[in-house]
C-alpha cells in the first residue's frame, strides 16, 4: 500500500527538547552557584529527583501520565489551556511545584534557602523558553516530504505548552496539514484512540501512514497497535531492552524518504 501521509512526534523528533531542558538546567544551576556553594551538576540531579518525586505525589499524576506531560515540563508549564479539570488543578499547583522542587533540591545538598529556591523556580521557565532548539535537518526534511505527502503532527502534552513550543519556532507549524495535541484530544499516545483520530483527520487507513518518533513506549507502541508502520528515530543509538519493536529504525530524519521508498 502506497504511503499517503507521514505522522511526526514533536519533542526530540523535530525539536531537540532534551537539549533545551539540559541547557536551561545548566543556566539555572549556575545562577545558584553565585549565591550558595553548590555544584551545578549535583543541584541539577537533586532537583530532577525532587521534582519527579513531588510530581508523582500529586493527585493529577495519573492524568499527566496518560496525557504525556513529564515532571520537567511541569517546571515551566502554566497549564492555562485544556478543558479537562485536571489542567485547572495543575494550573494551581504549578507555582508551588516550581518553588518546592528547587527548594528541596537545595535542601538535598544541605542548603536551606527558600528565597533562592523561589528565584530559581522562576528562572528556569525563562531559561527554557529562551531555548527553542530545532534539529539541523528538520526543516530540510519537512520541506521535501510536504511536497509528496500529507503531514500531521501528533504530540503528547498540555495544549498551551505544546503551542508555546510551536510558537517558539514559528515556521514549523506551517508544514503540517493537521496538528493533534493529546491534552486537547483527551488521551495521549500510545492510546489507539488518538491514532484513529489522526487517521480520520488525514482520511487515511493505517497502512497508508507511517509514524516517526523517538519514544518506543508512545510513538512506536501506539502505531504498532493500530497496524501503522513506523520509524523509531534513535539518534543516540540506544539499545532496546523491552518487547516493543519498531518496524524500522533510523538515526536521522534524512533517512525517512529512503525507508518510504523501500516500502513501495
Amino acid at each position: 500500500m502506497t504511503i499517503q501521509a507521514v505522522l511526526f512526534d514533536l519533542d526530540d523528533t523535530l525539536l531537540w527538547d532534551d537539549r533545551s531542558v539540559k541547557e536551561a538546567f545548566r543556566a539555572t544551576c549556575e545562577e545558584a552557584t553565585k549565591h550558595e556553594p553548590v555544584q551545578p551538576e549535583a543541584l541539577e540531579e537533586a532537583v530532577r529527583n525532587e521534582a519527579r518525586a513531588l510530581y508523582e505525589s500529586y493527585e493529577t499524576y495519573p492524568f499527566t501520565k496518560m496525557i504525556g506531560i513529564n515532571p520537567f515540563e511541569g517546571l515551566w508549564a502554566n497549564f492555562t489551556g485544556g478543558d479537562n479539570e485536571n489542567f485547572r488543578k495543575l494550573q494551581q499547583l504549578a507555582p508551588g511545584y516550581r518553588t518546592a522542587s528547587w527548594t528541596r533540591g537545595l535542601e538535598a545538598l544541605g542548603v536551606d534557602n527558600p528565597k533562592l529556591g523561589y528565584r530559581l523556580g522562576e528562572l528556569f521557565p525563562v531559561e527554557r523558553r529562551s531555548r527553542p532548539i530545532v534539529y539541523e535537518e528538520t526543516f530540510e526534511v519537512l520541506a521535501q516530504l510536504k511536497s509528496r505527502y500529507k503531514l500531521l503532527l501528533l504530540t503528547n502534552g498540555a495544549p498551551d505548552l505544546q503551542q508555546e513550543k510551536l510558537d517558539g519556532v514559528p515556521e514549523l507549524a506551517a508544514y503540517f496539514d493537521h496538528i493533534v495535541i493529546s491534552g486537547s484530544f483527551g488521551e495521549g499516545k500510545p492510546a489507539v484512540s488518538i491514532f484513529h483520530h489522526a487517521m480520520e483527520r488525514l482520511n487515511i487507513r493505517a497502512e497508508e501512514g507511517v509514524m516517526i518518533g523517538d519514544k518506543l513506549t508512545t510513538d512506536i507502541l501506539g502505531s504498532n497497535r493500530v497496524g501503522m508502520r513506523n520509524m523509531w528515530i534513535n539518534r543516540h543509538e540506544l539499545k532496546r531492552t523491552g518487547e516493543i519493536e519498531p518496524v524500522h529504525e533510523i538515526t536521522n530524519l534524512r533517512e525517512i524518504q529512503v525507508v518510504i521508498d523501500s516500502l513501495s
